[in-house]
């Protein structure tokens, strides 16, 4: 009987092979010999000499096993049924349900002999799985669709409108009776994937805010906002409430700020989401900025390219034993996440490093960071004195804000502590000036200061479909300053953009680079510090020394090919001097 059964899966095949044109007769005779002098079947022979793709041995895998196969589309599946599993296990697995009928779950599977996951499936779920085979392109194509943050919204926005009609209710109850696993209600699958889709998208923010007529939520990406979804007023308040009490916020509180934090595990990854809460008029709007736990430990040279001058200089300006180093530049530039990847290159175990921070957004393993609470009088410059009767090598200090911080910041380079911090100004010539007009005496700047960094993050192009071309006339006087410039003199110039793709939200770019402008202190730049020099003669002589500005750096970029001159121009003055 068995060898009978063994015959008749070979001979199915065999037919397929043939009918789909994938092998000749004597190709697949010799197969067949050379699988029963083996021992094994014909498909194992197949799949070990790579014959046939995943969506051929898919097909096979279901027409030898009895498996229906199904030319699975979005619209085939139930969304009640979708929500019995979770995302994680659906792209774990590649799977997806499809439709419930009584105590069964059809669920469509690339591998739909994998035992493992439907008996996940049926322990979570208490339904028996159905396997249904389906390409394995068409499986990753509905969990996109339907695990998308506007679908999975739109679902729940109609079982919240529907959650008092019977055939929803029925469903979902049947559902909730089954499953432990599903959500108690709508509004907390809608907020789990709002966050959800948020992280996916890889934003650093998401924006919940009421306006008119629906609620608008917007993700930041790559800098840029970019609207995701709108919720209807009706559901406004429930889903802010709900936020609030993920964050331990005072929900019966409206009329003043609140923040909060959530903690949240996705993909293996833990997030830490600092939620801010803001009365405006038609509600209270609220603002999560998501922090990945790991995202900020990176190495020097995995922010900075190795081989690159901005490395050299900033390797060279972190090996000094004392001395003060600033970071300058706008929220959101990036500043702290260069001043982690310095702190990281720093940390060994013959260092104590201690921070002073508000607030504390990464823990660093190896090192002391310490929160500032102005409220009870922890502030910079209080922290600051304590930290420096706990015998410190190097100190970050989160921002100079004041003379009494700047002060003892300074007093602690001068008496051999490395001290890292940030200032607000537009350019790193600038901070010198905003020491000084902070009330410290130029000949303390300039003796302390080992250099100045200003930072600035443009977004890179989309490497899936980037294309390059020439510069119009106006761009290529941009490029070159309004003269000849001796980076395109002479040269085939092209610059590049993304056209727009589905990996990059078809907005031509996919994430973010750093551009650097570095002042390095040198003995004729402190001379011109202590005699009270113009910003603009300190940043002639610092050019003449090899001192390239944002805007230099910017172009250079864009010469390479990783960004496009109207991002440069969009975070960086690219006026003609």
């Amino acid at each position: 009987m068995e060898n009978k059964h063994d015959n008749k899966k070979q001979d199915a095949v065999v037919s397929f092979l043939l009918e789909e044109n994938i092998l000749d007769e004597t190709s697949i005779d010799e197969l067949v010999m050379t699988g029963a002098d083996s021992g094994n079947s014909l498909i194992s022979v197949l799949k070990n000499r790579n014959l046939v793709n995943q969506d051929q041995l898919t097909k096979l895998t279901a027409l030898t096993n009895n498996i229906e196969f199904v030319n699975l589309s979005p619209d085939m599946i139930d969304p009640v049924a979708v929500r019995l599993v979770s995302f994680d296990l659906a792209r774990q697995h590649n799977l997806i349900p499809v439709r419930i009928e009584k105590d069964k779950l059809f669920v469509a599977m690339s591998s739909p002999l994998n035992l493992s996951a439907r008996d996940t499936i049926t322990t979570k779920t208490g339904y028996k799985v159905v396997p249904l085979a389906a390409t394995t392109e068409a499986v990753k194509q509905a969990i996109a669709y339907h695990f998308n943050v506007e679908s999975v919204t739109r679902q729940d926005i109609v079982a919240m409108r529907l959650k008092h009609s019977g055939d929803t209710e029925s469903k979902v109850k049947k559902a909730k009776t089954q499953s432990a696993k599903v959500a108690d209600a709508p509004i907390v699958r809608l907020v789990e994937s709002i966050i959800i889709g948020g992280i996916d998208a890889r934003a650093s923010d998401i924006h919940i805010e009421p306006q008119e007529p629906d609620m608008r939520v917007r993700y930041r990406v790559d800098g840029i906002l970019l609207e995701a979804i709108e919720v209807p007023a009706s559901a406004q308040l429930e889903v802010i409430s709900h936020l609030k009490i993920l964050a331990d916020m005072d929900i019966s509180e409206r009329r003043v700020p609140q923040d909060g934090h959530i903690n949240i595990q996705h993909n293996d990854k833990e997030y830490d989401l600092r939620v801010s809460s803001l009365p405006a008029t038609g509600g209270e709007k609220i603002v999560l900025r998501i922090l990945d736990s790991n995202s900020a430990l990176r190495s020097l040279d995995q922010v900075v390219s190795p081989y690159s001058e901005e490395y050299k200089a900033l390797d060279s300006l972190i090996a000094n034993p004392n001395g003060m180093i600033l970071l300058t530049g706008p929220t959101g530039s990036g500043k702290t996440t260069t001043l982690y990847s310095m702190l990281t290159k720093l940390n060994t175990p013959q260092r104590n490093i201690v921070t002073v921070e508000d607030p504390v957004e990464y823990r660093v393993p190896g090192i002391t960071q310490v929160q500032v609470k102005p409220a009870i009088g922890r502030t910079f410059a209080a922290e600051l004195r304590s930290i420096l009767r706990q015998d410190p090598d190097i100190i970050l200090v989160g921002e100079i804000r004041d003379l009494e911080t700047a002060e003892i910041a300074i007093s602690a380079a001068l008496t051999g502590h490395l001290v890292l911090s940030t200032l607000h100004t537009n350019d790193a010539i600038g901070a010198v000036s905003r020491l000084i007009d902070l009330g410290v005496p130029a000949f303390q700047v300039a003796s302390c200061l080992l250099g100045a960094v200003a930072q600035r993050l443009v977004r890179t192009i989309c490497t899936e479909c980037k294309q390059s071309r020439k510069p119009t006339s106006e761009e290529l006087k941009l490029l070159c300053g309004g003269k000849n410039d001796p980076d395109t003199t002479g040269k085939q110039v092209l610059i590049y953009q993304g056209t727009g793709c589905g990996a990059c939200r078809h907005t031509g770019y996919y994430g973010r680079q750093a551009v650097y402008e570095i002042l390095t202190v040198t003995s004729s730049v402190k001379e011109l510090i202590v005699e009270g020099a113009s910003e603009g003669k300190i940043k002639t002589t610092a050019m003449a020394e090899g001192m390239k500005t944002l805007k230099r750096r910017g172009v250079g970029h864009v010469l390479q090919g990783s960004t496009t001159l109207e991002e440069l121009a969009r975070v960086i003055d690219m006026r003609i001097d």
